[in-house]
This record gives structure tokens, C-alpha cells and sequence, in this order.
């Protein structure tokens, strides 16, 4: 039987980044801050927080996605790789801060 490569961690934490609370989502994983849109590389897999770089990575692109409305590319800070997220800009709690994902889909804010 093969083994499932997402796992839900719909944990609370404190972002690395910009020092503010951030509540689970309450029906997937949380991987970023709502407010800055970082996140840590900590993921070899969703929500296994199986990776040990742990550097803070940073959005520098939002795609519009037709069916997941943005998906955000973070690049890490610590070893350069780039991380695809889907946006939770659509979350009844604490949903991603929209101005700021439209002017990353503008090319504005890198």
C-alpha cells in the first residue's frame, strides 16, 4: 500500500518573520503567515516536517490558479530552493492578506 505524501499539521505558531500569531486553519495545513505570507523550510512533504534547513522562505510570486485561486512561490533564505503553497486567502480565519498577493502576482514587492 502506498504511503500518503500529504499529512495534515493544522498547527498555531508564531511566524519567524514578522513576530505574529498565527491560528490553524481548521481544515488543512497552515504553512505560512497569513500577514507576510513567509513560511519555514521544514517540509520534504506536506506537513511532515521532515526537512532540516528550517530557513525562513520568502514569497516572491503569486500564480493566479483557476481552480485554487493563488499558489504562492516561496524561495528559502538558508538554501535557495523554491516551494510551491496554495494561498488560504479564501480562510474564514485569518485569511492571507489579498493586497499583498495581488502585487506579488503584479511582479510588485519581490
Amino acid at each position: 500500500m502506498e504511503e500518503k505524501r500529504f499529512k495534515k499539521n493544522d498547527e498555531g505558531f508564531v511566524c519567524k518573520n514578522c513576530g505574529k500569531e498565527v491560528l490553524p486553519l481548521g481544515y488543512t495545513s497552515r504553512n505560512h503567515c497569513p500577514f507576510c505570507l513567509c513560511s519555514l523550510h521544514v517540509d520534504i512533504n506536506p506537513g511532515d516536517r521532515a526537512n532540516d534547513c528550517g530557513g525562513i522562505l520568502r514569497p516572491i510570486q503569486t500564480l493566479p490558479d483557476s481552480k485554487r485561486g493563488y499558489i504562492i512561490i516561496h524561495r528559502c533564505d538558508k538554501c535557495g530552493a523554491t516551494v510551491r503553497n496554495r494561498a488560504a486567502h479564501e480562510a474564514k480565519i485569518q485569511p492571507d492578506d489579498n493586497d499583498l498577493l495581488i502585487k506579488l502576482t503584479a511582479g510588485i514587492g519581490r
